[in-house]
């Protein structure tokens, strides 16, 4: 039976905390919800000491793995009442629309595929690494290294509720013990998954070390006694900049940042694409594919697409006529992938409506109807609001050459699309050198193989984690000891 009210729920390390409850805002505003007061479990959030991780040794990567094969068919919807709960709410907080929440909730069973974890693991750190001392020779001696759990805090973005699952994949195969702050719009799901694992195995240690709960950011009263180096060793922060901000004031030596800030992705295309209207239908279809899924909320979701074909009469005609086939493919997408946006901005809505004005300059193609729309430049410049292109909303430039493409992308440009595969290489290469984080074929941003690399320039898994050094003389080298007065002649 649901609750009366939304609650999102406190799970401290194998027990769920439903007392004390005060209330809160989604930050969607059409609910609110309730949570156990943070002042109250703010002791209690962090681990005791970091003695109690030993636990986590105890077992292997192999039953770290049958643990998370084992939660994976838990969290089918179907039957899993907290998952139920937490979806019902998820709708008035979230972001996206039903049908695409729909969709993100079916698919957390598969993000914990045994098989799937493994090579995820193996790629990023490398299983030997997580369960022993690799060692080699090195320079006289042999040197061990080994990668250990942290103390992890995860600042959680809430524009999928994936992320909460993929940071409990990650804490775990890590051996690392987990504090998680739920955003609030999404603060339920996370919570629906750590009671389940609550219910399943309350005392196996990857659950003693998860710790979720919702605070609101920037509550420098609570936050002052969590974000301290005898609690914490990293902090994984996702989000916009005020999430970041909040975190910054307590860097301190012992407390490594790793910061997945707010990005922006883009497209290129080469000028083949206006080539015939086959062509035009095929590219159109892939660039509906990158910008509309998921209804644009996420960083990889494309806002700009660059087409080298020239800013002349013609170019601008068959230019318009590619954007007309990304409108109509945007249209046709399914439901669980792409729906007309949850509330419009209205801000956008005006700027949009103000280039149908000046249609010497652009043509908008849809929005009419709050559904998003394709605004085709017809110059090599972008919109002036480019950088709150959302909810369905891209913006189609022509240029003539690719350094004018390469000019905009920067250290916020993640995911680039390119087409066809003749400009891979180049774009690749020097798109990298310029700040591009994250290179797809066109039509693919979201097909490929998930959060499973390296993100936003930097390795998250690798740098959750602790790598230790250790060293000691090979058989038979003298030691500074042995030296005598070689070293003391040395001195």
């Amino acid at each position: 039976m649901m609750a009366k009210r939304p609650i999102s729920y406190a799970v401290l390390r194998g027990e769920v905390i439903e007392s004390d409850l005060i209330e809160f805002g989604g930050r969607g505003g059409d609910i609110t919800f309730l949570a156990p007061d943070p002042h109250r479990i703010v002791d209690r959030i962090p681990l005791a000491s970091p003695r109690l991780m030993e636990d986590l040794y105890t077992i292997s990567f192999d039953q770290i793995l049958d643990y998370l094969a084992e939660l994976g068919p838990r969290l089918e919807l179907g039957r899993n009442s907290y998952l139920q709960e937490a979806l019902e709410y998820s709708y008035d907080t979230a972001p996206t629309t039903r049908p695409i929440m729909d969709a993100f909730y079916h698919d957390l069973p598969f993000m914990f595929d045994r098989e799937r974890i493994r090579r995820m693991v193996d790629f990023n750190i490398g299983i030997d690494h997580l369960e022993g001392w690799v060692e080699q020779q090195l320079n006289g001696s042999t040197v061990g290294i080994r990668a250990y759990g942290s103390r992890q805090l995860h600042i959680v973005a809430g524009n999928g509720p994936v992320l909460g699952a993929l940071t409990v994949i990650r804490g775990a195969v890590t051996r690392g013990d987990m504090i998680v702050k739920v955003p609030s719009n999404d603060p339920f799901t996370t919570g629906a998954i750590a009671r389940t694992m609550v219910d399943m195995a309350p005392d196996h240690p990857v659950t003693r070390h998860l710790a979720v709960a919702y605070w609101r950011g920037g509550d420098e009263a609570l936050e002052s006694r969590i974000y301290q180096p005898h609690n914490i060793e990293k902090i994984c922060a996702w989000g916009g900049f005020a999430s970041v901000k909040h975190v910054t004031r307590y860097i301190q030596p012992g407390i490594e940042l790793i910061s997945l800030d707010p990005k922006r992705s883009a497209s290129i295309v080469g000028g083949e694409a206006l080539a015939s209207g086959e062509t035009m239908r095929d590219v159109g279809n892939r660039i509906a594919a990158d910008f509309a899924t998921g209804n644009q909320v996420a960083c990889s979701a494309s806002r700009l697409v660059y087409v080298m074909c020239g800013t002349g009469d013609e170019d601008i005609e068959k230019l318009k006529q590619l954007g007309q086939a990304a409108y109509d493919a945007m249209l046709r997408l399914p439901e669980v992938i792409s729906t007309r946006p949850k509330r419009y901005d209205p801000d956008l809505r005006r700027q949009v409506d103000t280039l149908r004005l000046n249609d010497d300059f652009y043509t908008v193609i849809g929005g009419r109807d709050d559904e998003g729309a394709v605004i085709v430049s017809h110059t090599s410049d972008r919109v002036d609001f480019w950088e709150y292109l959302g909810d369905r909303t891209i913006n189609i430039i022509p240029v003539d050459t690719l350094e004018e493409v390469l000019d905009v992308v920067d250290a916020y440009t993640q995911t680039v699309g390119v087409w066809p595969d003749s400009l891979w290489d180049v774009v690749r290469h020097k798109g990298a050198l310029h700040g591009g984080q994250r290179f797809v074929e066109l039509g693919y941003g979201f097909n490929g193989a998930g959060l499973v690399g390296p993100q936003d320039g930097i390795e998250p898994m690798r740098r959750i984690v602790k790598w230790i050094v250790s060293e000691r003389p090979l058989p038979g080298r003298p030691t500074i000891w042995d030296a005598g007065d070689q070293v003391k002649m040395l001195a």
